[in-house]
This record gives structure tokens, C-alpha cells and sequence, in this order.
């Protein structure tokens, strides 16, 4: 008999490498059964996150998480001892750990009919820097806290492969064999060569910043228009997020936006060409949220205004896009909230949608 009956391994997995195999089967030295919880998951793909999380969303053609995972813990014989929840990225801290625990909750009321109060949960993780803040975030489960069993990263691998030559000796020494497997069948595919070139544009992109005494502070304004249950949606046209979907907005126009809501209203007009008077738009602002995690953009750090915009039920204005003198757009259209799909969007833009609806 183990102490646990489920111990809880909370990670990302972009990739899924040896020390993670690692922290997995120490997992199951203590618990009966190992439930991985995959964080970020139904992202679009990026550089940050270029695995999908499992085969429902075939965005791209890249191997997914799940897969990477099942493959190895079938090769070391686990069959049945493991299990998969997802969980999406959210604005806030407590968000994330209540999508959590929702997700933990529906496993164990799925798999452990009748004795859900008995069981003995922990969670399993390295203290390894400030990203792993999140092993204190739950005191409900007991907690296995182990050393670091291997000194890797998954960034450090995403650096070696996600180039235009990859370093397939090195990843074939930090990974399991059957991840390197999928990772040089795909070395060559367009979904490889999408994520090289996201990773492209954000360092050509950062680099210009890079004598700078400190990080710059980026100030942008997003618009959330709501219509007859519908939200004003553009699609982009260059990385980072080539061909996503977005918020309309952009950046602060320091020498010529009087003011925040002046820019919002400027980007809305650039992106969407929406025909609806000024007064009418200003009129209809019944909420104004800044979203500033410090990790929302790949770009660097970004503070954005995000303007909620209500207009009166009716038919939907025409809007057309691809005026953008940025030319970051190509396509504006009204998104019913039924078709809303996290990975079809790009950064946080979605989950800012769903905070506001």
C-alpha cells in the first residue's frame, strides 16, 4: 500500500523531458495513481506553448502533450497508473487555482465514486524558482516537495530545436526516447517552421530595445464590443500570432492620443472600420479594466486598458478591417460567443472576452 491514493503533478510539459519522467515516477513511489494537470492548455501556438495540449485541438501539426506523455509512460510500463486533466490560463492567480481544483474535483467525482472524502491527495513538484510559486497555492493536498533530480528546462530545449538547424544531439540526452522520436519526425514540418519563425520576429523584436538601462513598459488599448451576442474580432496578419484572432487595439500613440479612450477609439477605427458614430461608442463604455500580468506578452512587458463596449441589440454594423496603417490586420468580423475557441486567439485576448461576457 502507498500513502496516497492520487498524487498531482501540475506542469505545462512544452516538452515533456527526462526530468519530468523523473518527478512522475517518484510521483507514483508514493501515490497509487498519477494525474498529470496540464497547465496552458488550448493555447494557440507560439513559442512559449508550441505543443497542443491534446488531439481535440489540431490547430497545427505538432505532436501534443498528451501524446508525448502516453507514449513514455507506456514504454516504462504505467498503463493505467496515470490520467490527464487540462487547464487553461486565466488573468488572475485565484482564478487558476479555482480552475484547478474544478478540474481536480470532476476527475475524482468521475473516477472515485463513494469515496471521494476518504482519499488522500498530494502534490508532487520542485521548488525550483519563482515559476513554482504555485506548490503553496494549495494546502488542501499534502504536499511531496523533492530536490532537483536533473538541472534542465523545457526553455532550454525549446531554445535547441525551435531554430533552423536543431540541436537534435542534445535533445536526444535530456528527453524520453520516444519524445525525441516525434520531435525529429517533426523537425521539418510547417508546424516547426511556424514557431521558428514566431520566436524570430519576438527577438528581432526585443533586440531593438536591448541598450536600454531598463526593460521598456509597453501601453496599449484593447476594445471588447459586445452586440447582440457577438463580439468585434480582427484576425492578424504578421507574428507574433500570424493568423490568430484578436482584440481590436494597439499600442499608445504618445505624440498624438490625447488620452487612452482617444487611442482605443482610434485602433477600432484602423482595424474594423466599424460604422458607429463616436458619440454612440463613448456612450456605450460600461467598463474599463487594465490587465497587466507581467507575462501576457511575448513581446515584453505590457500594460493593457481593455474598453467593454455595449451596443444596443439589432442588427450587427458593417465593419470590413484592413485599414491599419501597422498593417497588423487583414479581417474584421463579429464572432458569435458560441464559436469563441481559447486556441484560436491570440495572448490573453480570449480570456480577456470571457472575463468581460
Amino acid at each position: 500500500m502507498k500513502k496516497y491514493d492520487l498524487v498531482i503533478f501540475i506542469g505545462r510539459f512544452q516538452p515533456f523531458h527526462n526530468e519530468h519522467l523523473a518527478i512522475a515516477e517518484k510521483a507514483l513511489e508514493h501515490g497509487e495513481s498519477l494525474l498529470f494537470c496540464i497547465g496552458s492548455a488550448y493555447q494557440p501556438c507560439t513559442y512559449k506553448n508550441p505543443f497542443r495540449t491534446n488531439e481535440i485541438v489540431a490547430n497545427n501539426d505538432g505532436p501534443t502533450v498528451e501524446d508525448l506523455i502516453t507514449r513514455t509512460m507506456n514504454d516504462r510500463e504505467y498503463g493505467d497508473l496515470f490520467d490527464f486533466v487540462a487547464v487553461e490560463d486565466a488573468l488572475t492567480d485565484n482564478e487558476w487555482v479555482e480552475s484547478v481544483q474544478e478540474e481536480v474535483k470532476k476527475y475524482i467525482d468521475k473516477n472515485y465514486i463513494g469515496s471521494e472524502k476518504d482519499l488522500s491527495i498530494a502534490l508532487i513538484g520542485c521548488n525550483k524558482d519563482e515559476t513554482t510559486y504555485y506548490l503553496d497555492m494549495f494546502p488542501q493536498w499534502d504536499s511531496i516537495e523533492i530536490p532537483r533530480i536533473v538541472n534542465l528546462s523545457a526553455t532550454m530545449i525549446r531554445e535547441l530545436y525551435f531554430v533552423e538547424e536543431p540541436n537534435m544531439n542534445f535533445v536526444q540526452g535530456v528527453v524520453p526516447s520516444s519524445v525525441y522520436k516525434q520531435l525529429l519526425q517533426h523537425k521539418n514540418s510547417d508546424w516547426h517552421g511556424y514557431v521558428v519563425g514566431d520566436r524570430r520576429f519576438v527577438e528581432k523584436y526585443k533586440s531593438q530595445f536591448a541598450t536600454l538601462p531598463y526593460p521598456p513598459v509597453f501601453v496599449t488599448t484593447d476594445a471588447v464590443v459586445f452586440q447582440s451576442g457577438h463580439v468585434l474580432v480582427v484576425r492578424r496578419k504578421p507574428h507574433p500570432g500570424k493568423g490568430l484572432l484578436a482584440l481590436p487595439g494597439g499600442f499608445l500613440d504618445a505624440g498624438k492620443d490625447k488620452s487612452l479612450e482617444n487611442a482605443m477609439i482610434r485602433e477600432l477605427r484602423e482595424e474594423t472600420g466599424l460604422k458607429v458614430p463616436d458619440p454612440v461608442l463613448r456612450g456605450n463604455i460600461k467598463e474599463v479594466k487594465v490587465v497587466d500580468t507581467i507575462d501576457r506578452s511575448a513581446r515584453g512587458r505590457t500594460i493593457t486598458h481593455v474598453y467593454k463596449i455595449v451596443l444596443p441589440n439589432g442588427k450587427l454594423p458593417r465593419v470590413k478591417g484592413g485599414n491599419d496603417p501597422d498593417g497588423g490586420t487583414d479581417k474584421a468580423f463579429w464572432l458569435p460567443f458560441s464559436d469563441l475557441k481559447s486556441w484560436e486567439f491570440f495572448e490573453d485576448h480570449y480570456r480577456i472576452i470571457k472575463n468581460f461576457i
